[in-house]
């Protein structure tokens, strides 16, 4: 299948990012200049924050004045995470334009993560999905763990299929696939996209890849090859799962943007106001920048030295 001519880029730095954050609690006010200046780039869809327990969270505790404090732009789609019918009424109240819920592919991950079985899980979000639905509010549905998992190793396909197939049909208008861990490669991302897509119709999928391994940009194009035309990614490759051995982080924005532009596939955001939001954020945070473009870009130019500097 050729490439697909638009990809919508789904922002997750400012909740996937920042929640796992270690040290002192981010403040609020970076958090909403965090957002405002993504949404200045041409991004569409950020998902801005996290309605969860602050004792399980704490970067998230300010979720409700995060929403309050950004300046919104009427084409730009601010998404939170809600993980019960509680999270969806503070969400509510935030007047969040969507909301997502996250089920695992893993049992055991499951179990570790949120402290009940996949099952369970699912029903936890039936409320949460007909209330949204009763308010017009859209769902987004995560799935984790759907390459690997660090508990149990290798997920089947069919199992992956499973968990989506049960979110699509309780109301989510998508779903997104994640590799937490970030172990996937390329056939193994197109044989778990092909179980996946006999329960979901294609154009109902997303691909959220970790680059734990260095392989995020070549399964995001072994997807697209598939049809994906949607991408979760994190500007400066904030984030990551803390239960990943090695872990480094979120597929960056920036890396995600030069690789489409190349392709000459469309998505409406300016690399170069990307690229300087990535330093911003990490300069902020005082931690190194996860984006290879980013770093790159930031670089010295290298034509400016004489050639009594090369050795």
């Amino acid at each position: 299948m050729a490439l697909p001519n638009v990809v919508r880029l789904v922002e997750m730095s400012p909740r996937d990012g920042l929640q796992n954050e270690p040290g002192d609690v981010i403040p609020t006010r970076i958090k909403t200049e965090l957002i405002d200046r993504l949404a200045a780039t041409g991004l569409i869809h950020i998902e801005a924050t996290s309605f969860v327990s602050p004792r399980w969270v704490p970067q998230m505790g300010d979720a409700a004045e995060v929403m309050a404090g950004i300046t919104r732009r009427a084409n730009v789609r601010y998404s939170v995470l809600t993980p019960n019918m509680k999270g969806f009424e503070n969400a509510l109240e935030a007047r969040a334009d969507e909301v997502a819920v996250f089920a695992a592919a893993s049992e055991t991950f499951s179990q570790k993560n949120i402290n009940c079985s996949i099952a369970e899980s699912l029903e936890r979000f039936r409320p949460v999905l007909e209330a949204a639905c009763a308010k017009g509010i859209p769902v987004r549905g995560y799935v984790s763990t759907v390459m690997g998992c660090p508990y149990e190793g290798e997920i089947a396909p069919e199992q992956v299929a499973a968990v989506a197939r049960e979110l699509a049909s309780m109301g989510c208008y998508e779903i997104s696939l994640g590799d937490t861990v970030g172990v996937g490669t390329p056939l193994k991302a197109k044989r778990m996209l092909a179980a996946v897509a006999k329960e979901v119709p294609m154009d109902r999928l997303a691909a959220h890849f970790h680059d734990t391994y260095g392989q995020a940009l070549a399964n995001l194009y072994a997807v697209m090859e598939e049809g994906v035309a949607v991408i979760d990614s994190s500007v400066a490759g904030l984030g990551g799962c803390p239960y990943a051995r090695g872990a480094s982080g979120n597929v960056a924005t920036e890396d995600v943007l030069y690789m489409l532009n190349g392709l000459g596939i469309a998505t409406g955001v300016d690399l170069d106001k990307l690229v300087e939001t990535g330093g911003w954020i990490s300069a902020q945070l005082k931690r190194a920048n996860g984006s290879k473009v980013g770093q790159a870009m930031a670089a010295p130019d290298n034509n400016t030295r004489t050639s009594d500097d090369q050795h």
